[in-house]
């Protein structure tokens, strides 16, 4: 991957995992139902796992 492109996949991961701690917070907050509360939750840290991911194959194919 050309740097430019590897420089857009860690904008993305962050992003994923910004907003992921962005949905937690606001499920904390504001959903008190423990069932959507349970599945909202599953979501943000499926996101969080998945910018996780991205971001550890940004390092280890970082272009030389």
């Amino acid at each position: 991957m050309h740097a430019l492109d590897v420089m857009w996949v860690s904008f993305y991961s962050i992003g994923a995992m910004l907003v992921s701690v962005l949905i937690l917070s606001a499920t904390r907050k504001w959903i008190k139902n423990a069932f959507v509360s349970f599945f909202v939750k599953m979501f943000a840290f499926l996101l969080f796992l998945v910018g996780s991911f991205l971001m550890v194959l940004v390092v280890f194919t970082w272009p030389s």
